[in-house]
Formats: C-alpha cells, sequence, structure tokens
C-alpha cells in the first residue's frame, strides 16, 4: 500500500513538474515574439516607417530664405608690399559680390527700327522689330548694387528707361528678375527690387561726402560694354561739379574723377579705399565716343535721400526756389552796380508763379550796356544772394547744393542779399520742383 502510495505521488510530480516546464516554455515563447516585434516597429525602423519620416521631414523642411552678408569693414591682408595692390584686391574681394549687371528688355513695339542696341559684349544689332513687334529685345545694360538685405538695387534712371522688364545677373552668376519700383530723373537714380529668397545677399557700405576730398583714392566696379565685374581706379579730380539731369535742371555737388568709366558702368558704385559708396556712375565727358579720364559720380548725399523716398513712395520730390543766375564775378561789379570785394550768386530771372516770385526776391531788370557780353548778366538790378540760412553762399551752385542736402518741400529758408546797396533778409517757403520749367 505504501509502494502504491509512493509510485502514485512520483506520477504526479511528474506530471507537476512537467506542466511547470510546458509553462515556462511557453511564457519564455510569448516573450520572445513581444520583444522581437516591440523592436522590430520601434526600435530599428522598417522601409515603410523610413518612407512615413522622410515624408514628414518634407514637410517641416523650411523655406528657402535669403542670406544676406553683414556689411564688414575692409581688412588690409599682411604681407603684401604694394599698399595700393592690397587695398584694391581686397577692396574687390569685398564689393564686387554686392555689384549687379541690369539688362534691360524692350517690346518691339517701343523701339524703333534704325536704332541699333548693344547686346552683351558690345555687339551693336538691328533687329527685324517689325517681324514680331511683341518680342522683348534687349534695350540696353548697365550696372547696380545691393542696397539693403530686403532685395533693393540701385542704379541710374537712365539705365532702366523704358523698361518692359529687367534681368538681374550676380557676381556669381545667377539671374533673377526686378522691377523698377521707383524712378527720380532729377538725380538720375533708380531702385529696382528683386525677391532675395534664395540669394546670397551683399549690401554695400556708405561713406560721407563729407570726407571726400580731391586727390583721394577711389575705384569703380561696374559692366563696362558688358565685360561683367570689371574693376577700374584713380582719383578724386574735383568735387563739387554740376551735370545735367535727365531734366532741365542740374544735379550739383557730382563727384569728378579719372577712374575709367565707360557706356555700361552707369549705375555702379564709386568707391572709396575703405569700399564705402560715396557715389553712383553716371556720366563720361568723351571725344569720339573714347573715354577721355573725366567721368562723373553722382554724391552719396544725393542717393542717401532719394533711395529711401523711392523705396517708401515710387518718387522724391526736390525742393525749388524758382531763380536762375550766375556766381557773381568782381569784374562785372561796376556793369551790375554791385560791391566789387563781394562773393556770392547774382540773381538773372525770377520765375513767375515760383516761392521766388511769391517772396518777392529780384532778378535783372534794366539792360546793360558792356563789351562784357557773354561774361557778365545782361541785365542789372538783381539780387546779390550772400547767404542761404546763414550758411555762405560764394557761388551759385552753393544754392542748389544746400536745397538738395538739408531741405525739403515746404520748408522755409532765410536768403541774405543785396539789393540797392543794402543787405537784407528775405524768407522763401519751398516747394516741390516741377519737372521741366521754360
Amino acid at each position: 500500500m505504501n509502494e502504491e502510495n509512493r509510485r502514485r505521488n512520483r506520477t504526479l510530480w511528474i506530471i507537476l513538474g512537467g506542466a511547470i516546464l510546458i509553462l515556462f516554455f511557453s511564457i519564455c515563447g510569448v516573450l520572445f515574439v513581444g520583444s522581437f516585434l516591440f523592436f522590430n516597429t520601434t526600435g530599428t525602423p522598417t522601409q515603410s516607417t523610413v518612407i512615413e519620416r522622410a515624408e514628414r521631414a518634407e514637410i517641416a523642411r523650411p523655406a528657402p530664405v535669403a542670406t544676406v552678408i553683414p556689411v564688414q569693414p575692409i581688412q588690409i591682408p599682411a604681407g603684401m608690399e604694394d599698399y595700393e595692390t592690397a587695398v584694391l584686391t581686397t577692396l574687390y574681394q569685398r564689393v564686387s559680390p554686392s555689384v549687379v549687371n541690369v539688362d534691360v528688355l524692350s517690346f518691339g513695339s517701343n523701339l524703333q527700327p534704325t536704332q541699333p542696341f548693344l547686346f552683351p559684349q558690345g555687339t551693336p544689332v538691328i533687329p527685324d522689330l517689325q517681324a514680331d513687334p511683341e518680342t522683348l529685345f534687349p534695350r540696353g545694360q548697365g550696372s547696380g548694387f545691393i542696397w539693403d538685405g530686403e532685395g533693393h538695387i540701385v542704379t541710374n534712371a537712365h539705365v532702366v528707361e523704358g523698361a518692359d522688364q529687367v534681368q538681374i545677373r550676380f557676381a556669381d552668376g545667377t539671374v533673377t528678375v526686378a522691377e523698377v519700383v521707383g524712378a527720380d530723373n532729377h538725380s538720375d537714380l533708380a531702385v529696382l527690387k528683386i525677391d532675395p529668397t534664395g540669394y546670397t545677399i551683399a549690401p554695400v557700405a556708405r561713406g560721407n561726402i563729407d570726407d571726400v576730398q580731391v586727390g583721394m583714392r577711389v575705384a569703380a566696379i561696374g559692366n563696362p560694354f558688358g565685360f561683367e565685374g570689371t574693376l577700374t581706379s584713380g582719383i578724386v579730380s574735383a568735387i563739387g561739379r554740376s551735370i545735367p539731369a535727365l531734366t532741365s535742371f542740374s544735379i550739383p555737388a557730382a563727384i569728378q574723377t579719372d577712374a575709367v568709366i565707360n557706356p555700361g558702368n552707369s549705375g555702379g558704385p564709386l568707391l572709396n579705399e575703405r569700399g564705402e559708396v560715396i557715389g553712383v556712375n553716371a556720366q563720361i565727358r568723351v571725344s569720339q565716343m573714347s573715354n577721355t579720364g573725366i567721368g562723373f559720380a553722382i554724391p552719396i548725399s544725393i542717393v542717401e535721400r532719394v533711395v529711401p523716398a523711392l523705396i517708401a513712395d515710387g518718387s522724391y520730390e526736390h525742393s525749388y526756389i524758382g531763380i536762375s543766375g550766375n556766381t557773381f564775378s568782381p569784374i562785372c561789379a561796376d556793369v551790375l552796380d554791385l560791391p566789387a570785394g563781394t562773393r556770392g550768386a547774382y540773381v538773372s530771372q525770377v520765375l513767375p508763379g515760383t516761392p521766388a516770385a511769391r517772396a518777392g526776391l529780384r532778378g535783372g531788370s534794366e539792360r546793360t550796356n558792356t563789351n562784357l557780353s557773354g561774361i557778365c548778366p545782361e541785365q542789372r538790378g538783381g539780387d546779390l544772394i550772400l547767404a542761404i540760412d546763414d550758411q555762405p553762399v560764394t557761388r551759385f551752385d552753393d544754392i542748389l547744393i544746400y536745397l538738395e542736402r538739408y531741405t525739403s518741400p515746404g520748408d522755409r529758408v532765410i536768403l541774405t542779399v543785396i539789393r540797392d546797396g543794402q543787405e537784407r533778409e528775405i524768407a522763401v517757403t519751398l516747394t516741390a520742383r516741377p519737372e521741366r520749367v521754360q
């Protein structure tokens, strides 16, 4: 009986042990399969998971933005023996990315078939405009430079005159389209605008016109005859020149330079040795279409007043007084009955309906009989302006320069004049300059 109980107990233990083993291996199997599935779906990405994450990354990728290179002062590299070489090479590396080529296109219907225009590199072409008058043709080409990180570009008004489309080529060869946001014929300045997204934008540094002196070293970067990225250098030959505008007025305080400037340089920067823009190259004085070493740039003092207004409003209003005259010469003192030792600007004419006329300024009224015709004014009796707002006037251009730099339409200026041998002050309220005067 005892032997039978022992066998029965042994059998139960064997059955129980087998059941425990079976349960143990079952639990291990479940844990193995579960861990495999867990790590396969979360620890190691499957192909579908990789695709899904790639799609999410594509959706979350930020849109391209403009890269704006901050203005940096020019540092002359050590080890260069020739100072001028060091200045010019460093200047070019710093500023050339800021200079662009401006290609102007116009529809054939807006061009004259008898007037050739220049393809890049200066090849003259006269297209068959009557065949397809709605085809865009190259009309002209000039230069420009990046003004700010928002994609504004400064050039000359005469460069983009008559443009139906404007194309910009950067120094690295990339190309984009620009719109003309504003142009001012009185200063021959214009502002273009590109979408800067995805482009590297390098705004120029701007100098101070009061630091410009005759003899200082300057450089010009532009695209003469379509040859992009051309550097020329020279000196400031003179300051305070008056040059013709696209209207019947003049642009005062222009910079004269002997740095070589040719067609295609228009709109590009004139730079001091620190790489700062001190003017916008605009005109040359030529003989039979060759450069004679006389170029002119619109001064930065005018550029800094006009460009922000063109960006904001598309136009700029210049102050207007309404007189014409000459720098007073002592040789004309007896003819005009004025003190010989006096310096100033003689008022030959006061235009009707102008601020000067309303203020009572007086022009010449009595014809002179003199053998100095062509040297002295033809009529005596005009006011001699000695000062404007207590700033001495030694030549007629001093009035124009003061109005351009320091005044706006609506401002009141005080003119100190000599009339009938007596000094007096006359208040003049300025208005906006008309496009043209007769």
